[in-house]
């Protein structure tokens, strides 16, 4: 997900080429307004804590753009890309380390797991609107 931040800072085409670069694929794509519902899914490990709120408002102040990544080891290989949470800590090179401002505004989410990124696309995303690479783009690489 590219946050409010990365959207209204118009960082969406760096970090998708930088994810189509590395070599994966974007499956789905789509520019969504996030209901306070669906943030309290999407943050729901982190209910109870301090910076709970923070985070739900954040996510939901302005529009964000929400993908579906597929390849080979892709959930390591994007948190590789984007860095570590806290922006001040991410390495340069990495999407937090060169944009980020601060561990709420810093650009992107992304799921840590294969099991968590399944239950946050499930909130995002129909299985019909995922492209499946596997039937038919071939023919277009």
């Amino acid at each position: 997900m590219v946050k409010p931040d990365g959207v209204a800072r118009g960082l969406i085409g760096e970090v998708l080429s930088r994810i189509e670069r590395k070599g994966l694929k974007i499956a789905a794509l789509k520019m969504i307004r996030v209901s306070r519902d669906a943030a309290e899914k999407l943050y729901a490990v982190h209910r109870g804590k301090p910076f709970f709120e923070k985070l739900i408002d954040h996510v939901t102040s302005g529009p964000v753009v929400v993908a579906v990544v597929e390849g080979r080891n892709a959930v390591e290989a994007v948190r590789t890309l984007i860095g570590d949470t806290c922006s001040y800590k991410a390495k340069p090179g990495s999407i937090r380390g060169d944009f980020g401002l601060d561990v709420t505004m810093n650009i992107v989410h992304a799921a840590d797991s294969e099991a968590v990124a399944g239950r946050e696309l499930s909130i995002f995303f129909n299985d019909d609107e995922i492209f499946n690479y596997s039937r038919g783009c071939e023919r277009w690489i």
